[in-house]
């Protein structure tokens, strides 16, 4: 498994399981005061995540950043202390305090030399690695290459690929070799040196890796090539250009997404659809035949299928998963049409939600067939499926919600879909639940 989710989750658990242990084993009576419990835990979730504390760059080692590791046990210390300043009943000395406290970082400090030294031998045995090419050739490369050769960082260096010949053994041949090399040999990341292509070479590189789920880093110079989500990650000190970065890709958001989504798509399976599912049951036997729920294969975040739920809505048919739905389908039930005009038919849709297939705010996902149709067709169009897709997204509240009549249709639908991955946020994704709701009270009928 290449990225695992599960990293931060635990460091964080791991941590309040230390302090919690140690206060409760250490300092029972004031540890079981109150609303002290819920004090040092917000203390240290809020210090944390002010710092910036869990995300790990791949570079990253047990002294990177050691400076920040200890501002956070700092700033920790000065909070554990000052409750005993507003709260202090004379139970434990402040020598006694002291010692707790430094066992706390003790163990703290145990825990993130074992995570290094776990995370370096679990790499040096080929866990965790990312296939790597760089394309172009100068004095950089041997550079970064400092970097791709340890294997504790978990780089695999494939080589390179430039226009004048090389004896070396990593020189893959010329730059115009890389596309299907880098599509056959399941490369990662692509580092391209810009000094040695021209505008032209690299803005098609950029299309490449977009179109075809790589991400695209740059060794500068830049030659004028930008984007909204660019950023600069240094590799020694080597200063490098990555094309596209979601804020979805910072460690907090998919814990703050996933939590919002599981929460969310809870209440709705418990207050609604426990009720509804058995309603809309009875309601359709008396008008078709055919299954309560229709399910779809769709691509979802790394263009994986997955099975996507719906309650039916139409007569059954041989074209359910090759044709899209046009304004007055003739195979649209009544009770169907009623669901489609407010939405209620996606609803089963929460339970995709539930089980991580989906988000509740995202890209809306296509059928197999249309993926297949449109990433040939639409430039940029796998960019959409670096993040899961959504029940609703901001496309759908921009007004490029159903049938796809004309070309622009899905290119603007692409282009808010990008805009959002860039530019992802808690509070948009709340504005998106909201203006979502408004258009189905008002009762806009669509087909996707």
């Amino acid at each position: 498994m290449k990225k695992s989710l599960l990293v931060i989750p635990i460091s964080v658990l791991v941590h309040l399981g230390i302090i919690n242990t140690a206060l409760y084993l250490l300092t029972p009576v004031t540890y079981m005061t109150g609303s002290n419990v819920l004090y040092y835990n917000l203390v240290w979730l809020i210090i944390t995540f002010s710092l910036n504390y869990y995300p790990t760059e791949r570079r990253e080692r047990f002294e990177t950043n050691l400076g920040k590791y200890f501002k956070l046990l700092g700033l920790f210390g000065l909070s554990y202390f000052a409750l005993y300043g507003f709260k202090d009943n004379g139970v434990y000395s402040f020598e006694y305090r002291a010692s707790v406290y430094l066992v706390i970082c003790f163990f703290c400090t145990v825990y993130r030399s074992l995570f290094y030294w776990l995370r370096r031998k679990y790499r040096l045995y080929g866990g965790n690695f990312r296939n790597v090419v760089v394309i172009g050739r100068d004095k950089n490369l041997k550079k970064i290459r400092r970097v791709f050769d340890q294997p504790e960082l978990g780089y695999r260096y494939k080589g390179f690929f430039d226009d004048k010949p090389s004896v070396s053994p990593t020189y893959l041949g010329k730059m115009n070799d890389c596309f299907k090399y880098i599509l056959e040999n399941d490369v990662d990341y692509i580092y391209c040196i810009a000094s040695k292509l021209s505008k032209k070479e690299l803005e098609y590189l950029v299309t490449f890796a977009d179109n075809n789920l790589k991400k695209l880093k740059i060794i500068p110079d830049n030659k004028e090539i930008f984007t909204r989500s660019m950023f600069i990650e240094l590799y020694d000190t080597i200063p490098v250009l990555a094309m596209r970065k979601s804020p979805l890709e910072v460690e907090y958001a998919p814990i703050v997404k996933r939590t919002f989504d599981i929460l969310f798509s809870s209440l709705v399976i418990l207050t609604v659809l426990s009720w509804l599912t058995p309603l809309l049951f009875i309601l359709m036997k008396f008008e078709s035949k055919g299954p309560l729920f229709f399910k779809q294969k769709r691509h979802g975040v790394n263009r994986k299928a997955f099975w996507c739920y719906k309650f039916r809505s139409m007569a059954k048919n041989a074209a359910a998963d090759t044709v899209m739905a046009t304004k007055n389908d003739m195979r649209v039930t009544r009770i169907g049409r009623i669901l489609r005009k407010t939405s209620i038919d996606e609803l089963p849709q929460f339970i995709n939600v539930f089980l991580g297939d989906m988000s509740v705010v995202g890209p809306r996902p296509h059928m197999e067939s249309h993926t297949e149709m449109y990433e040939t067709s639409i430039d940029k169009y796998l960019v959409r499926h670096f993040v899961k897709p959504g029940i609703t997204g901001l496309a759908q509240i921009k007004g490029y919600r159903g049938e796809i009549i004309k070309k622009a249709d899905i290119v603007n639908r692409i282009r808010f879909d990008i805009f959002y991955t860039e530019s992802w946020s808690l509070g948009l994704d709340l504005s998106i639940i909201y203006l979502t709701v408004v258009n189905a009270v008002r009762g806009e009928e669509k087909a996707y």
